[in-house]
């Protein structure tokens, strides 16, 4: 067995074992995939290889999991949705002016939350383009207001009253460091004074994080670094010279696997809601009115 997993793992041998586990067998999986059995049986086998895992008991009938097997498949089907998300959302970027609905979403909206929205939209209507521009919250606004979309998603505390909104989420923000990091040493949590004190490394002006935060606190920041996106912010955090209050969709993973660590705060409400918004007496068309259905479904 090999003493290090694979990182090349085939992305069409994991689609197919999740379909041997869904269907009971190589050749039901084959017909699915539209292979002959042949094909999928050496594909199976060399997903087995790459891992060193025996995946399927093939002294039974049909196709049944290993205990191994069941445990990877899980994995899988995990990979397999989110590639199936990674391409929706690719598409959405690509479809330039072609799109059937134009969209606008905020970066934190726009990375963690639209790509899942479109999937399902995309399984309601296959044929229906979307238009995806990535902005901040302000220059959604902006693009809304001129006409160049027909549905923006925002991240701001404030919503201006010439446009609609519906709450179609919740996030709150964390205030994140690296690990070793003074703050989380720390005995007590960071109280709202100080934590406006601290030199941040912060998304630009017009952010919805940042406007939240100044918000939360009843005062413009100064940030001790500016910097346009939530993968530039985690770097920045990560290599230990500024802490950050960040989405906590946008940190999930880095505090899950110990790259990044939360510091507690007190005294200040950094929950905020998250927004659909569009010009008010504007009469949504059918395709944003059905993917408006399908993040209002996805609370």
């Amino acid at each position: 067995m090999p003493t290090t997993l694979p990182t090349d793992l085939s992305l069409d041998a994991l689609r197919l074992l999740v379909l041997v586990a869904d269907h009971g067998s190589i050749s039901a999986a084959a017909r699915a995939e539209q292979i002959s059995q042949p094909s999928a049986s050496n594909r199976i086998k060399q997903l087995e290889r790459r891992l060193g895992l025996e995946l399927l008991d093939r002294r039974s009938r049909g196709a049944e999991l290993t205990e191994h097997g069941r445990m990877v498949t899980g994995w899988a089907r995990a990979v397999v949705e989110a590639a199936g998300v990674l391409v929706t959302g690719a598409r959405a970027l690509a479809a330039e002016n072609e799109g059937d609905v134009a969209i606008a979403a905020s970066q934190t909206v726009a990375e963690y939350l639209v790509p899942i929205w479109l999937a399902r939209f995309r399984a309601l209507d296959p044929d229906a383009r979307v238009r995806l521009r990535v902005a901040n919250s302000r220059d959604v606004i902006a693009a809304l207001r001129g006409r160049e979309i027909d549905l923006g998603f925002v991240e701001g505390p404030t919503v201006p009253t010439d446009l609609v909104r519906r709450r179609v989420g919740a996030d709150r923000l964390l205030l994140v460091v690296a690990p070793g990091h003074p703050l989380t040493r720390r005995r007590r949590p960071v109280g709202a004074e100080e934590l406006a004190q601290l030199r941040l490394a912060s998304r630009e002006a017009g952010s919805g994080t940042r406007d939240a935060l100044g918000w939360a606190l009843g005062r413009e920041l100064e940030p001790g670094v500016e910097l346009d996106s939530n993968a530039a912010v985690k770097v920045m955090v990560a290599s230990g010279a500024y802490p950050a209050v960040i989405s906590e969709l946008a940190v999930a993973a880095e505090l899950r696997d110990g790259r990044l660590v939360s510091v507690p705060v007190e005294g200040v409400d950094l929950s905020r809601r998250l927004h659909a918004v569009w010009r008010s007496g504007a009469r949504l068309g059918q395709l944003a009115s059905d993917l408006l259905r399908v993040a209002l479904g996805s609370r």
